[in-house]
């Protein structure tokens, strides 16, 4: 069974993230997000039980909704900073009334995106495979949190 399992994370790696030479010419910014993209593919694999066959499906599907949450949390984040400054230099009511507007709009496709996902998933996944698959991303995003948290602590 774990000879399945590796092999699974090897092939879903291999499949999205090239080969180890386009690694190594990345920038390290690019490095670490592709590094912690790998670790997800990796723990989400195994966390949903998926199989090479539901890997193939699943993870375009994903990509994509990845890209488009990417997408709108920059808008969500823009429009706050841009919100906030405007707040801070004393900018006029107007001004700031249409930044809101903006900064809540941005909210809301991120909602948006975030309620489709699970539609798509369903698609190509069990609902029980779905439902793993918003488990494992919390756990994911904890576990992370929680290395971050303790490599801060011991500087």
């Amino acid at each position: 069974m774990k000879a399945y399992i590796k092999r699974i994370i090897i092939l879903t790696t291999a499949l999205f993230f090239g080969s180890v030479e386009s690694y190594a010419d990345n920038n390290c910014k690019e490095d670490w997000k592709t590094k912690i993209q790998s670790e997800k593919i990796a723990f989400l694999t195994v966390e949903i039980g998926l199989t090479p066959q539901e890997a193939q499906v699943f993870w375009p599907v994903y990509n994509e909704v990845n890209e488009k949450r990417d997408q709108a949390m920059h808008e969500v984040i823009g429009s706050y900073w841009e919100l906030s400054k405007a707040i801070d230099a004393g900018k006029p009511e107007k001004e700031i009334k249409t930044l809101l507007d903006r900064y809540l709009a941005a909210q809301e496709k991120q909602r948006e995106i975030d309620n489709d996902a699970a539609d798509k998933y369903k698609k190509v996944l069990s609902t029980e495979k779905v439902a793993k698959l918003y488990i494992g991303e919390e756990k994911f995003r904890r576990q992370h949190i929680r290395k971050l948290h303790n490599s801060h602590g011991k500087k």
